[in-house]
């Protein structure tokens, strides 16, 4: 093969449950990860100290203007030149894996490192103890050569006036349009959804790595308790993203006359086949379907036709799993259901139970990818990386068989996919989606509370407009009937009147 050809040889990753001893912060993991990388490729420390670059995604539990040389500086590493991933993203891991492998097949570089962590845990139990942890400090003037992808705000003024401004809200808003779209009941979809992430549960279980490696019963994820009380209809706690972890993972990625020279196994090696990185229409309001990815769509479609592949030939996937929509709208972009047992859409239990690291939950599903492709050699895997709402993606295709072509990153245009917004709209509309959002109740006696009602409208000219609804009078007509498909009639000041008859398909 081409000795430029990049080679995935050394996967780790670390995780520091709560109990445990010590408060790790971000670069003890990442280096700590790394470090297991290297005895995965049989190299040591050899190939981590002559690594030309350091590629690191942006971590929020602790801002570091370059982790990359801080990480480096852990292990006596000098790489030089460094990455970041923009400040906020999970598409970050793939588009380090493909400036990595891109330099490597550009001849830019010999031995990448690819890595990232978080320690959320670990920060909130030391302001909860009063202490300042150890946590390794840079330069105020530490910059990366590099910073990849984009920092733009997620947030359109009308999402912000109708109080969207967390995932939490717009991935739930997006969950209710999917039932919609299905033509589900409230119950239906809510058992549908809870199924898929009991069988997460279960994988999470026997995940050596995951940050919840408990299973979970059907009944056990969809019913509101105490302990997994209401978030935003329909999520209840089981359901959302876990950012409360210590975990780390990493990379080596090298050329594959760099990992002969380093004498790590063929049985070790891991190839990118291929790369594709895509920017949905940005704000979720402004999708002609909110419950839909075009870009994913398109990104997938480049990694699979570099690696000259179907998504039929890849036996071992992991689609990104903040929220339940997260996966079904993944699937249905690459034509995949969510119920087959024989391919699960996870390789690590997903964002709830495996762990849902900041930003860099994607270096954690590209680990287990090439470990799972070690123990089926020939075999292919995909792995999906995604930041902000459904907006920013990144998608990779993996393989113990070479590439029959030299790796080439592919940036997706934007598809153009747009709807007309109202903002501000009063009149006739029909309800298209909505959610509500709860004030978390005191414990040990909490009652979760509904505190408005976040509704998306369709105008008759077939705008999309949101209203945020405060009155008690229209939070108890949404939340004791299913409002998806009817009419109501939007005032000034945020009143709503909602009609019981539908509104014609």
């Amino acid at each position: 093969m081409d000795p430029r050809t990049p080679v995935l040889v050394g996967v780790g990753q670390s995780v520091h449950r709560s109990g445990e001893p010590g408060l790790p912060g971000p670069v003890d993991l990442a280096a700590e990860a790394l470090r297991r990388a290297g005895a995965d490729s049989g190299t040591g420390d050899k190939l981590l100290r002559a690594a030309d670059a350091i590629a690191a995604v942006a971590p929020v539990s602790k801002p570091y203007n370059d982790l990359g040389a801080a990480v480096g500086a852990a292990l006596g590493a000098s790489p030089k030149h460094t990455v970041q991933s923009a400040r906020f993203g999970g598409d970050g891991p793939q588009r380090l894996v493909n400036w990595a492998a891109q330099a490597i097949a550009d001849g830019r570089a010999e031995i990448v490192l690819v890595t990232g962590a978080e320690a959320v845990a670990s920060g909130n139990a030391a302001k909860r103890s009063g202490v300042t942890p150890d946590w390794a400090e840079e330069a105020d003037n530490a910059a990366p050569n590099e910073v990849l992808g984009s920092d733009k705000g997620p947030n359109s003024d009308m999402e912000m006036a109708a109080g969207l401004w967390g995932p939490i809200h717009y991935y739930a808003l997006m969950e209710n349009a999917m039932r919609g779209k299905l033509g589900l009941s409230e119950a239906e979809h809510l058992r549908r959804i809870g199924a898929l992430w009991s069988s997460y549960s279960e994988i999470a279980a026997a995940n050596p790595y995951a940050w919840q490696p408990e299973a979970h019963t059907v009944e056990q994820i969809i019913t509101a308790t105490r302990d997994n009380r209401m978030v935003t209809s329909p999520y209840r706690k089981l359901m959302v993203a876990n950012l409360t972890v210590d975990q780390g993972a990493g990379l080596i990625l090298c050329s594959a006359a760099a990992a002969d020279a380093a004498g790590v196994p063929r049985d070790k090696w891991v190839f990118p086949h291929g790369g594709a990185t895509a920017n949905e229409v940005w704000y979720v309001t402004d999708r002609a379907d909110m419950a839909a990815s075009p870009a994913i769509a398109a990104a997938g479609k480049e990694a699979l036709t570099a690696a000259g592949v179907g998504i039929d030939d890849v036996a071992h996937i992991d689609l990104y799993s903040c929220f339940p929509i997260a996966v079904q709208v993944g699937a249905e972009a690459f034509g995949l259901p969510i119920d087959d047992p024989s391919r699960p859409l996870s390789l690590t239990g997903g964002l709830t139970f495996g762990g849902g690291p900041g930003n860099n939950y994607g270096t954690h599903a590209i680990a287990a990818v090439a470990e799972k492709l070690r123990t089926d050699p020939g075999s292919y895997g995909l792995s999906t990386s995604l930041g902000w709402y459904i907006t920013k993606h990144g998608v990779g295709v993996y393989s113990t068989n070479p590439p029959a072509q030299l790796f080439r990153a592919v940036e997706v245009p934007t598809p153009d996919a747009a709807r007309a917004t109202a903002p501000g709209y009063t009149g006739p509309a029909t309800v298209e989606s909505f959610t509500v959002p709860y004030n978390k109740g005191p414990a040990p006696e909490r009652a979760d509370e509904p505190e408005a009602v976040i509704i998306s409208a369709l105008t008759p000219e077939g705008a999309r407009t949101l209203v945020r609804a405060a009155d008690q009078e229209t939070i108890t007509a949404f939340t004791e009937s299913d409002p998806i498909g009817a009419s109501i009639d939007i005032v000034a000041g945020g009143r709503v009147s909602l009609n019981t008859e539908r509104t014609a398909e």
